[in-house]
């Protein structure tokens, strides 16, 4: 069999490249060792914020009496919770497979022979071009190993049966909080350790710290600057660990056919090629910005320089919203130095509405132009009020064009158009 293009991995990047590529007109075979979606489907983005909202309608039926409404003491059917997670993403799944009509697909393990031919479900399999997007693993450190029963994934822990009583998070990055907020929102007594000064370490300061208070607030213990090593793991009914992801780029044969990599990672250049010119790599395989909407922007740029070499396109967009499904929820994108304007979602009357006050609004501009070039959100919806500030840097827009925009009131996305107002600027 001849192709085109043959993708291995259809995570984000793997399957938006072979749908690009389709469209672009290339004969393209996805292949999959496990199952279509990848990490962000399967394990990662769409299971985890499907029990987070479980956990969300939980706190807001727990304290319906503020809004007036009384109930009978609400109770956690955790297997149902569990039942609605697997069927959102079955679903996900099956439409995703819909849409690879026309793309030959193999749900098998390849083995890269040459850079022209592969091994797939004992077929050989000859191609002009390979794109890799294999993504990435949980990091396992070598002091600390998983053991699927005390010391579990990020993978495994999608998959309890029932609602630990104690939790011990290791790592308090993005992962960590997430899960930390969720199991606790469901009565679990999380405490999380994390090795640096900070939680989200390598985000606003001041959104990390905010977050650490309410945490606290929640009765999450949080203990920064602090080693797992110096932890009693039998205090805990299970301890996640979750320090980071890695390039997943082993058992695929890279090795034979001599392909560059870099502690485990393909080394690309600006147009998602390889040190192999016919091969290109795109996703967490690369092991640049671990994302899903990243690595799907990149599975659409290499797909693009390989139907149309002769108008190669540089994967070099750095507004990327990044999103944290805590709560409260944070956003961010672009820089965080700058002239600062801030606003409290104290202030909004919407926020109130929904009795979710905690937290503010930063917007960073250049000092000099006024231009937007950063923004850090921590409160209600941020994950979905990023997206207006990332189309803001992405248009180049100043902060005097979003003081001149009617925002529709009430709403909590007119706490963009007050915090860039003069007076709110710090």
């Amino acid at each position: 069999m001849d192709y085109d293009l043959t993708i291995i991995g259809a995570g984000w990047a793997g399957f938006n490249a072979a749908i690009r590529a389709k469209e672009l007109g290339l004969k393209v075979c996805l292949i999959e060792k496990s199952q279509i979606g990848g990490t962000c489907l399967n394990l990662g983005c769409i299971p985890t914020k499907t029990l987070i909202q479980s956990a969300k309608v939980f706190l807001l039926t727990k304290k319906s009496h503020t809004f007036g409404i009384e109930v009978t003491t609400p109770q956690i059917n955790f297997l149902k919770i569990q039942e609605r997670k697997d069927k959102i993403v079955a679903q996900l799944r099956t439409g995703m497979q819909f849409m690879l009509k026309g793309i030959d697909f193999f749900n098998a393990k390849a083995d890269i022979l040459s850079p022209q031919e592969l091994k797939v479900d004992g077929k050989n399999i000859k191609t002009k071009f390979m794109l890799i997007a294999t993504g990435s693993k949980p990091i396992e450190p070598p002091t600390l190993k998983f053991d699927g029963k005390k010391i579990i994934s990020s993978d495994e822990i999608l998959n309890l049966k029932e609602i630990p009583k104690s939790l011990l998070i290791i790592g308090g990055g993005v992962i960590g909080c997430e899960f930390g907020s969720l199991f606790s929102a469901l009565g679990t007594q999380v405490s999380i350790v994390e090795k640096m000064p900070q939680i989200l370490p390598g985000e606003d300061i001041e959104i990390a710290k905010k977050l650490e208070i309410v945490f606290k607030k929640k009765g999450i213990k949080v203990n920064t600057n602090t080693d797992a090593a110096t932890v009693d793991l039998s205090n805990f009914d299970l301890a996640l660990l979750c320090i980071g992801r890695t390039a997943q780029t082993n058992d695929l044969g890279l090795e034979k056919i001599g392909l560059k990599l870099e502690r485990g990672k393909i080394i690309v250049d600006e147009h998602l090629r390889t040190s192999i010119s016919n091969i290109f790599a795109a996703g967490d395989c690369t092991g640049k910005i671990m994302l899903a909407h990243f690595a799907a922007y990149q599975g659409r740029i290499a797909a693009e320089n390989i139907a149309q070499p002769e108008n190669l396109k540089q994967a070099d967009n750095i507004n990327i919203p990044n999103c944290m499904f805590t709560d409260p929820e944070i956003a961010s994108v672009g820089l965080n130095e700058g002239k600062i304007n801030k606003f409290d979602f104290l202030g909004s009357a919407m926020a109130r509405i929904i009795d979710e006050t905690e937290g503010f609004i930063k917007i960073i501009s250049d000092q000099k132009t006024g231009q937007i070039i950063g923004a850090s959100i921590i409160g209600p919806r941020a994950t979905e009020l990023i997206a207006i500030l990332t189309l803001a840097i992405q248009s180049h827009l100043k902060i005097s064009q979003i003081q001149d925009t009617i925002f529709a009131h009430p709403t909590l996305s007119e706490s963009i158009s007050e915090a860039v107002r003069i007076n709110h600027g710090i």
